[in-house]
């Protein structure tokens, strides 16, 4: 996690950036993969995205709110778009975009069925590289659908490896790199390596055209697009200005309208002879016509026909820039090389030294997926619910519109996305984990994101965090207290403590924090009921729903988020009263909540209705019935596990800087003697290694008792990370009769068998990288007190006892593991695709999945999961830099931080 210095010039584009607004981060990779089927473009009456706006429809019809394509990038309000179009002389259709399934199509739900991959990226943009795996034969669009819609939930999911698309290694390999001479001067390498045998033909068409914003009311202003002179397209908008886009040796220049092609959607008369789709027509079906004979319109293409021979190569020069030039490729080669240089540099100072070639590579390439996976998203409520007619203030809300209490919202920004094509939206506790890794490369663009989420046009003036598009209103773990907390910490260490965010992060978290208070803790006992909070499919029903048995439940995961939500706010408020004194009794507040949060799951005594269950030695879900009565809902998942995330250690240090803090929790102590007798965290009182305080929902005896479970390799220690539900599920599984139906959950240790949440959620079984990292945290904080005198065996019954710093290094090697080569040279992630793990032109390419399988670390759902899998960095980071005596001795961030002490230009050197 080093800083880099400031003689390394992709930092100083950052501090410029940041210091002197020179904008090198106007444009980037902001293009979504997947603008059809999501919620924005969705006009419906029946609300179903999918149905309503199709991949067919896709090529023809012109979006309402963003855009979409291949290898992509635009500027920071997607006004000019950039990106590629394919034809390998076979398919039906031109390849403009990504193409998958729909929820309904798929046995596990969505999923795209294509290869690309996130090679490179700086944090400024400044050297991108892509790549796209383009097979020569027709590409199965039907096979795909119908194979995966015929296979039931049991069986695996039909790829296109398994379509025998890819055999004999007829593919193009198409690279797509992107070096940026200056902030608004842009070169294109285009790069095509056909990797069969025989000679083969591939249409290469780089377009570019205009978001289409004229065409819905609000402004009739229309850009422009015209041929400047050979192989030169002229871009002119009344906002972003002059823009030139010089394309070598192009047999010609193709020019459209970005406007729907109504006559073959909805057979109405065109306005224009020229629509979105003409390219289509033009290259596949020879109809010239279809192009704008003028060569003007606001959407155009470049068409290179390049004749590759068989393991030979092509390769395609173009220029993006706001300067007119006489000698456009003057300097290309010299510009490019200059940039792979500066990326190497960067990465060469921002990771550890002591990462193996292979870790480096990982390591690199998901700090690439991370920063490919922004997007602009913009989403006006106010005015989509007027289009719909269920604006809540103006007129009677039709049956079916989504978020309608959600019209204040006005989103429009480049934002961190999970999956560019799966989930392209924002997602408010991904977005948290996101930050984690960004900031390993970007701290201020982690920043923004963090504060993004609790702007105005955010954040719901009840105070509730949006979640994501198909219902804002949904639930997510409220994880972004402790991602903030996280970050200052992280720029501290490199002596740029930002007080200043971490007040403003408070002061909207404080609405957050009152918004869960009163309206997720419905008893007032202090105990939470979110519904959803992210664990799709761990439990027994659908927490978003109505229970069949009616009541409600009480969530140990819920209430254990709160506890964690607390201490994060605590931190953050003595921190904050170094600056101000009044902060000292605001933090007292969420002493008192947590230690109220942590009773109530277990209170003194034997009682039926609390969450601990003294028998097991383990935390339920508990389901509070109509009549009154209680049970607990008796399965082993992260939901018992989740408490013990809430841990966090404060240095001495903190007491003595805070004698009124330190006063307001003796006189607690003093009224409440039972309660903190039942909740300490070790029998003998509240000190520590080095007189240290722990906050912890576990004492010492529940923390062995819990550990006993997440240690043992028959329940969640698995060999590639620990896992959502305990293996004890496999031959046990839990089964509920309610009414005579029985609600059955069982370890499943890949993709789920359920329809629950369109049935492309997966918490039974498989390791997800958030929750790990969470238990890693929790693990290195509660040795920051315990020291080297506390040790538990690991794994459960081997008779091998480890500290907790061994045992958070045993989970992160077995994380991280997952994408490295084992001794057998092969990478768990891929399984048993042989193509994967043998292919020299594949095997080095990493994919970050959405979660891994429980047994064997085989990726499964979205496959550009990089938004929380890329946490596979900062784990990467994290041991390389820290061991036992740093933990114990020193001061942790400053080691994370690759810190030594030296100051270079305001920012800290790193350890290189």
């Amino acid at each position: 996690m080093s800083p880099v210095s400031v003689d390394v010039a992709e930092q100083k584009r950052l501090n410029d950036s940041r210091e002197a607004e020179v904008p090198w981060k106007k444009w980037g990779p902001y293009l979504s993969e997947r603008q059809w089927g999501t919620v924005r473009e969705d006009y419906s009456k029946d609300g179903d995205a999918w149905r309503y706006f199709t991949h067919d429809h896709s090529r023809s019809r012109a979006y309402r709110w963003g855009e979409d394509g291949l290898g992509g990038l635009c500027d920071d309000q997607q006004r000019l778009c950039f990106a590629l179009a394919l034809w390998n002389e076979r398919d039906a259709i031109l390849k403009e975009r990504l193409f998958g399934l729909t929820n309904s199509e798929g046995n596990h739900g969505e999923d795209v069925k294509e290869y690309y991959f996130y090679v490179d990226s700086t944090p400024t943009h400044s050297y991108m590289k892509y790549l796209y795996k383009y097979p020569q034969r027709e590409y199965p669009y039907l096979d795909l659908v119908e194979t995966n819609r015929r296979r039931s939930r049991e069986e695996l999911e039909y790829e296109l490896l398994d379509t025998g698309a890819f055999d004999d290694d007829r593919y193009f390999d198409v690279f797509v790199e992107y070096a940026k001479a200056g902030p608004e001067d842009i070169l294109v390498r285009i790069s095509v390596h056909n990797r069969g045998t025989e000679a083969a033909r591939l249409r290469v068409l780089p377009t570019l055209w205009f978001r289409n914003t004229w065409s819905w009311g609000e402004d009739d202003r229309k850009p422009s697009l015209r041929e400047a002179g050979p192989g030169t397209i002229r871009a002119t908008h009344h906002e972003l200005g002059d823009y030139w886009l010089y394309c070598e040796g192009a047999s010609e220049l193709l020019f459209t309208e970005n406007e729907s092609n109504a006559q073959r959607l909805w057979n109405q008369p065109n306005a224009s002879p020229y629509v979105k789709d003409a390219f289509h027509s033009f290259v596949i079906s020879g109809q010239r016509e279809a192009v704008n004979p003028t060569r003007t319109g606001t959407k155009a293409a470049a068409h290179y026909v390049c004749d590759v021979p068989g393991g030979g190569s092509a390769s395609i020069r173009l220029r993006l820039t706001a300067a007119e030039l006489d000698h456009a490729f003057d300097g290309y080669e010299n510009t490019f090389n200059d940039r792979i240089a500066d990326a190497n540099a960067f990465y060469e100072r921002v990771a550890p030294s002591s990462l193996s070639e292979d870790e480096c590579r990982v390591y690199r390439q998901a700090l690439a997926g991370m920063l490919w996976s922004k997007q602009y998203y913009y989403f006006d409520l106010e005015l989509w619910l007027r289009e719909h007619r269920s604006h809540p203030l103006l007129e009677v809300a039709q049956p079916g519109v989504r978020n309608t209490e959600w019209f204040h919202m006005l989103n429009a920004d480049v934002i961190s996305m999970p999956d560019k094509w799966e989930y392209p939206w924002y997602a408010a506790w991904d977005l948290a984990f996101h930050t984690i890794s960004l900031a390993l490369v970007d701290p201020d663009f982690a920043k923004e994101q963090l504060l993004l989420m609790l702007r105005s046009l955010y954040v719901h003036p009840s105070g509730q965090m949006p979640a994501y598009e198909w219902n804002f209103s949904d639930v997510n773990p409220p994880v972004h207290a402790a991602a903030t907390v996280w970050l200052y910490k992280y720029e501290e260490a490199l002596g740029r403590a930002d007080p200043r965010f971490l007040e403003r992060s408070f002061q909207g978290l404080m609405l957050n924090f009152n918004w869960w208070v009163n309206r997720k803790d419905p008893s007032g006992h202090n105990v939470f009921a979110g519904g959803f909070l992210g664990l799709d499919n761990i439990g027994v029903f659908d927490r978003s729903a109505q229970l069949p048995t009616g009541g409600f439940l009480e969530q140990a995961d819920g209430t254990a988020w709160m506890a964690l939500f607390c201490q994060s706010m605590l931190e953050m408020a003595v921190i904050l009263s170094d600056y101000d004194p009044i902060y000292e009794e605001v933090a007292f507040k969420f002493v008192q909540h947590f230690m109220w949060i942590a009773y109530a799951m277990d209170r003194r005594g034997e009682h039926p209705d609390q969450m601990w269950d003294e028998e097991d030695g383990f935390f339920y879900d508990l389901l509070r019935l109509p009549d009154g009565q209680t049970m607990r809902l008796k399965v082993r998942s992260m939901v018992g596990l989740l408490p013990l995330c809430a841990s966090k250690v404060f240095e001495a240090e903190y007491v003595t800087r805070h004698p009124k803090l330190v006063a307001l929790i003796a006189q607690f102590r003093k009224r409440y003697p039972e309660l903190l007798a039942h909740v300490a965290p070790t029998d003998a009182g509240f000190i520590g290694h080095k007189d240290r305080r722990l906050l912890s929902i576990l004492n010492k005896r529940k923390l062995e008792r819990v550990l006993g479970y997440l240690l043992d390799e028959n329940e969640f220690l698995g060999p590639h990370g620990i896992r959502s539900l305990s293996r004890y599920h496999l031959d046990h599984p839990y089964v509920l009769n309610v009414g005579g139906m029985d609600f059955k959950v069982q370890y499943l240790p890949a993709e789920s068998n359920t329809g629950m949440f369109g049935g492309n959620s997966n918490w039974r079984g498989p390791v997800w990288m958030p929750v790990n990292l969470l238990i890693i945290r929790a693990l290195m904080n509660l040795y920051d007190f315990f020291g080297d005198e506390f040790k538990v065996q690991c794994p459960t019954g081997s008779g091998q006892y480890m500290t907790l710093f061994e045992v958070a290094q045993v989970i992160v090697h077995r994380l991280t593991g997952t994408f490295l080569r084992d001794a057998d040279g092969r990478r768990p992630v891929y399984g048993g695709t042989a193509r994967f793990q043998d292919d020299p032109h594949w095997r080095d390419l990493i994919l970050f999945y959405e979660y891994f399988h429980g047994d064997n670390g085989a990726g499964l759902g979205a496959s550009h999961q990089t938004g929380w899998t890329g946490l596979v960095a900062p784990l990467l980071d994290l041991f390389a830099r820290l061991d036992a005596r740093t933990v114990l001795e020193t001061d942790r961030w400053r080691i994370l931080a690759g810190v030594v002490g030296q100051q270079v230009g305001g920012q800290q050197s790193g350890d290189k």
